[in-house]
């Protein structure tokens, strides 16, 4: 979105006028009847209390989203609350007053040099405010704080009627099932532990070093533990499909047709009976190599299980418990603020309080979860492999924590493919701005920066030569082009989901072949695309030729 910064044209109420100081023609009256501003001592206060929750369990079973129908709901109240800004900045100290100071002098500015200075100032104070706020996420926040980090709503004043509106009709409550978090959610799941922190670049704060490494390796252990535990949670699944199996086969083995003509005796076995018959006992082998392998998995599990016991009580008293304390929760919260610059990008608005001038919100393109899935979901229709990962020959599907921010970028990022411990089942974790100028490229972008990290990780060392990145490379280097090889991949692949899967020819011709064999569309999109020109009609009858000898 533009940066540009405009005059203020909302209306303030006039309770938070009269808070801020600000003299309106409504706040005249009552300014009569009041004495003014109340004093920040006397108006916040802090809550306290702390909540603990478990690490979270990957559901390896689901293979698609649900479809999405309802949205939004009915209209929450929230946004009449008169003492809404007095809420927000409640309890927060000296961030709130300095908030609360160069909001003042930012709405009151006239002169356009000052109006942007106070502006940059306000930005950063912001941040420290929200970092304030942040801090008590594991707690149960009043509802504006977490609408605050929720949506960016300093003031409802500063929203139109219908953008008001709009807000309030999102659902608050995670009915979906799927790890799509706005950040006051995802802040409070880091808190409780549930969650690891998002990994950084920064350098951590030094300790011992040998503490240090048996921290590392209390990590690492807890990670193949729970890379363990995925594998066989996938085992077990395949165990009830075969045993579903068996239980049709022998329901088939055993319903005999009889015969009529010597009183109704059972008949021998059937063609089909026959067929079951063998196919029983290959269910039976399975299930045989099967129960080896789970009890092979039980029997790891067991040996982790007991390795992360003597690792623990030998770090005497360490930082090893699944709780954080609330350093580790801003510092993530600063990592979700890089995540917005990320999706912001340079030349974007970086303002972060939501203001009606600057956003454009509708039901329909609002960056919600329930949009969001929606768009991931019509995405993974397209690119059937986008959130399958295989680790030692088991293929999962493992869709990413989603973090939804409060801000007006435009594009989708990845921060990580997987956690660093647990590659084989850890989600990765991507963000999407919620209030973009086209919801369907920032997640479409998000997804294409995912796709081509966990490729590129998958692919290590070899990474230009091998896969998906090395043939895209190869043809970037034959192209002599300059810049950063990712980012015109994830430009690419939004024109291959947006543009080429309709049948309308974007890509250049190399590039629209290494997609076509590398990100397949499904089977029912070539059919139709094979029918909209030349190019895909050759690389259709590619497949033919493909499926007819080894392949390449």
């Amino acid at each position: 979105m533009s940066s540009n910064s405009g005059p203020f044209s909302g209306e303030l109420d006039p309770d938070i006028a009269s808070l801020m100081g600000i003299s309106t023609e409504k706040t005249a009256s009552k300014e009569t009847a009041e004495t003014g501003a109340p004093k920040f001592n006397d108006l916040f206060t802090e809550e306290a209390s702390r909540e603990k929750g478990d690490r979270e369990f990957v559901d390896l079973s689901k293979k698609h989203f649900e479809v999405i129908t309802k949205t939004v709901e009915n209209p929450k109240p929230f946004f009449n609350d008169k003492a809404y800004y007095k809420k927000v900045l409640s309890g927060e100290g000296e961030p709130a007053t300095k908030l609360h100071q160069l909001l003042t002098q930012f709405l009151n500015a006239e002169d356009p040099q000052d109006r942007s200075m106070y502006r940059g100032r306000l930005v950063a104070a912001y941040w420290d405010f929200a970092a304030s706020v942040a801090s008590k996420a594991g707690r149960e926040l009043p509802v504006p704080k977490k609408l605050l980090l929720r949506y960016g709503v300093v003031s409802p004043s500063f929203l139109s009627r219908e953008q008001r509106s709009i807000l309030s009709k999102l659902i608050l409550e995670n009915r979906t099932g799927e790890p799509v978090h706005y950040v006051d959610e995802w802040l409070k799941k880091v808190a409780s532990g549930s969650v690891r922190p998002s990994a950084t670049d920064e350098v951590k704060q030094k300790r011992d070093n040998s503490n240090q490494q048996l921290l590392d390796k209390i990590e690492n252990r807890r990670g193949q533990r729970e890379a363990e535990l995925g594998l066989l949670r996938s085992k077990i699944i395949r165990l009830d499909d075969l045993e579903r199996d068996l239980q049709d086969q022998v329901k088939l083995l055993v319903n005999h047709d009889t015969r009529d003509d010597y009183g109704g005796l059972k008949d021998s076995f059937n063609p089909a009976q026959k067929n079951a018959l063998s196919v029983i006992n290959s269910i039976l082998h399975n299930l045989s190599k099967m129960d080896k392998d789970i009890n092979e998995s039980y029997s790891k599990l067991a040996g982790l299980d007991s390795e992360v016991e003597a690792l623990t009580n030998k770090a005497e008293g360490a930082e090893v418990g699944g709780s954080v304390d609330s350093r580790t929760v801003v510092s993530e919260f600063n990592t979700v603020r890089q995540m917005a610059k990320l999706c912001v990008g340079r030349q974007g608005n970086h303002f972060p309080i939501l203001m009606k001038q600057y956003a454009r919100i509708n039901e329909r393109d609002i960056g919600n979860r329930e949009n969001v899935i929606n768009e991931m979901a019509a995405v993974e229709a397209l690119d059937n492999g986008l959130f399958l990962r295989t680790f030692k020959g088991q293929t999962n599907r493992i869709v990413p924590h989603v973090i939804l921010i409060a801000s007006y970028g435009d594009n989708g990022i990845c921060w990580e493919p997987f956690e660093r411990f647990n590659r084989a089942t850890s989600r990765g974790r991507i963000a999407i701005p919620m209030y973009s100028k086209n919801l369907k490229e920032a997640v479409v972008s998000a997804l294409a920066d995912l796709r081509w990290q966990v490729a590129k990780e998958k692919a290590q060392h070899y990474w230009m030569e091998e896969g998906i990145t090395g043939r895209y490379f190869q043809w970037f280097d034959s192209q002599r082009l300059r810049g950063d090889v990712k980012d015109y991949f994830i430009r690419d692949y939004i024109l291959w989901i947006t543009k080429e899967s309709q049948g309308t020819q974007k890509l250049d011709r190399e590039v629209r072949g290494i997609f076509w064999r590398h990100i397949p569309f499904p089977q029912a999109v070539k059919d139709m695309l094979k029918n909209r020109g030349f190019v895909y009609n050759e690389l259709y009858k590619k497949d033919i030729n493909i499926s007819k000898s080894d392949g390449y």
